[in-house]
């Protein structure tokens, strides 16, 4: 398993993505951290919480091997720094994450929704039976 973070300024707050490889597989969570974070701050955040993000379902992605050569790790970490966008294949995870949580939501809402109407009519009901109840 292969994971990375990328933190980049998007209007108006600072985000990370934590993009994880596994098997063939990408899946990406998205984090604002607000205000410009130290990496002090960034290390903290990965050692208290990696544990408690939420990936987005998996996607396919491709994996290259490369050669194990230390100096070409380092210039790839510096280019990895100099970049400041997502990937596209960790957007198409983020928007799969979205649009589930979205339909989680509205499954959630209509069920509150028709509970909130059900105990409606069973308070009118019940009144209606009260006022009967003298005659």
């Amino acid at each position: 398993m292969k994971t990375s973070l990328t933190v980049f300024f998007e209007d108006p707050f600072w985000v990370g993505i934590f993009e994880r490889i596994d098997d063939g597989k990408l899946s990406a969570c998205k984090v604002t951290f607000g205000a410009e974070p130290k990496d002090y701050e960034v290390w903290e955040y990965v050692l208290k919480h990696y544990y408690e993000l939420k990936y987005s379902p998996a996607v396919e992605a491709e994996t290259r091997q490369r050669a194990d050569n230390p100096k070409r790790r380092q210039r790839e970490a510096g280019k990895q720094m100099e970049l400041s966008g997502v990937g596209t294949k960790s957007q198409q995870a983020l928007q799969m994450l979205l649009e589930q949580n979205k339909q989680e939501r509205k499954v959630r809402s209509r069920e509150q929704r028709l509970a909130e109407a059900e105990r409606q009519f069973t308070l009118k009901q019940q009144k209606k039976r009260e006022k009967h109840k003298g005659h």
